[in-house]
């Protein structure tokens, strides 16, 4: 690929987008050093690991994409980042104030972002939700089947009600979104999907089983599209992140933020900015030859 200043247009074959410019610009870009805050107020500093892009470089410009769980955690951080690289940004969210929050500031960052509530567990709301996306923007590029919920218990112990919700939410809403917007991809030419599961799903954990097996599921859907709908430039791909800081954490005790960090070889959880990175580029068409991945971003969760 030939040298670029930042913000000139790079003409690269291997990155084609069927209908519109690819969106890839000069490989040097500004970035930003961060400090990440821990639980319980204290601030961490891990140099080599804090690079996010303070700016884009426009990786999915012109891009309609849609993020389920938009209005907080992962999803929040997902978005943002998505309107930071140029994308059209959908804003799902069950909580239709806080998807409306994400959105509005994401225009106020001078992007372009819809905000929809939408329940992805019923059907007509994931149908919905893709068909105001391509009435509003005329196309689905990207799907990142982000929404999830979790309940505790064992096999003998969870209610039956909090079963089923989990496998509503975190499997059968990533199949419903997948369901409606895969048609409209294969019309255009292709897209991409990215679907969050976790390290919960390649491994068995204590008292977690229905969110486990939710995303033991979500795997292997993954991998079932990322077959089924290759021939029509689909991808498919999974991330699957490790513990990272959401205000979940806020009440743990130091002894217990202690024993989860523990578990990480990195001697840390994550940052959301951390995992969005990866979500980004398998949404891109950096990542032009992924298919049927699953990608852990762990810390080394799962190493050993």
């Amino acid at each position: 690929m030939p040298s670029a200043e930042k913000g000139d247009r790079v003409d690269c074959p291997l990155f084609p987008r069927a209908g519109r410019k690819s969106g890839i610009r000069g490989a040097v870009v500004k970035r930003l050093l961060l400090g990440y805050p821990g639980a319980n107020g204290d601030r961490k500093h891990f140099p080599e690991l804090q690079h996010v892009w303070e700016e884009g470089v426009n990786r999915l410009e012109g891009a309609a994409a849609v993020v389920t769980g938009g209005g907080q955690g992962l999803g929040e951080a997902t978005a943002r980042l998505f309107g930071r690289e140029g994308a059209k940004v959908i804003v799902a969210d069950i909580n239709e104030a806080a998807a409306k929050g994400v959105a509005e500031d994401i225009v106020a960052e001078g992007g372009s972002a819809l905000a929809i509530r939408a329940d992805i567990a019923l059907a007509q709301d994931a149908d919905r939700l893709i068909a105001e996306t391509v009435e509003r923007y005329g196309r689905v590029d990207v799907l990142v089947n982000n929404a999830g919920i979790a309940r505790m218990g064992t096999v003998v112990d969870i209610d039956e009600t909090d079963w089923d919700l989990v496998m509503a939410v975190n499997i059968k809403g990533a199949y419903l979104c997948s369901r409606a917007a895969i048609p409209h991809m294969e019309r255009q030419g292709g897209g991409s999907i990215v679907c969050i599961a976790s390290a919960s799903g390649v491994i068995g954990q204590k008292a977690q089983v229905a969110y486990n097996v939710s995303k033991h599921g979500v795997i292997g859907l993954v991998r079932c599209m990322a077959l089924d709908h290759a021939a029509a430039g689909i991808r498919v791909n999974a991330v699957c992140p490790g513990t990272f800081n959401t205000p979940m954490l806020d009440v743990l005790s130091e002894e217990q933020m202690a024993n989860l960090r523990a578990m990480h070889p990195l001697g840390r959880v994550a940052e959301p900015a951390e995992i969005v990175q990866m979500v980004l580029h398998l949404a891109s068409d950096e990542a032009s030859f992924t298919t049927g991945s699953v990608i852990l971003v762990d810390g080394g969760l799962t190493a050993g």
